[in-house]
């Protein structure tokens, strides 16, 4: 049975938008090494509407990119499963459209895939999800800024208590911390 794993870059006060583009992440290659492996062993995404729309929008041209080629390559040849209430299938980017409620649809989603369920974003589906208790692991990858505005990541959801698995530093000063829910 696969995991649902919220998986997001954040900073240290825990925003996930950038105030600007020249203010995002840091990167070093051990932190991409480690981001890539994640990516390969992972079966799928699994997104909202607003984050399939900003990665579709993007990600297919990435594969020339010689920084970002592998991480193109796999991440747009993976399936993909989109929440959303707004959207019609069919969908383009190796994309499909869950049908009725994503809460109920993530089990057999589950059952369907032996390996991780990568929720990319921390917007609507990633707070529905934590909430609903369908979240087997949350990553988070905490670069080392602060910004003074912004959305925040799992804003308004809990109380959940989180007991750490793992915590990885890198060189950049980027710290990946792996949690499960407490039992």
């Amino acid at each position: 049975m696969g995991k649902v794993i919220i998986h997001n870059q954040v900073t240290v006060n825990g925003a996930f938008e950038a105030p600007s583009p020249e203010e995002w992440l840091e990167f070093d290659a051990d932190s991409g090494d480690a981001g890539l492996e994640q990516l390969i062993l992972a079966d799928a995404l699994l997104l909202g509407r607003k984050t399939y729309e900003g990665l579709a929008a993007v990600w297919p041209q990435l594969g020339e990119d010689p920084t970002m080629g592998h991480y193109a390559e796999r991440v747009n040849g993976m399936p993909k499963y989109v929440a959303s209430r707004a959207l019609t299938g069919p969908l383009e980017w190796n994309a499909t459209l869950i049908e009725g409620d994503a809460v109920q649809a993530v089990p057999a989603l589950k059952e369907m895939h032996a390996g991780n369920l990568i929720v990319s974003g921390c917007g609507e589906l990633a707070d529905t999800l934590a909430q609903e208790g369908l979240v087997d692991e949350f990553w988070f990858w905490v670069n080392p800024h602060l910004w003074p505005t912004g959305p925040r990541i799992l804003d308004g959801v809990g109380p959940i208590r989180l007991q750490l698995v793992t915590a990885t530093t890198y060189q950049s000063g980027v710290v990946w911390l792996r949690y499960r829910p407490a039992t």
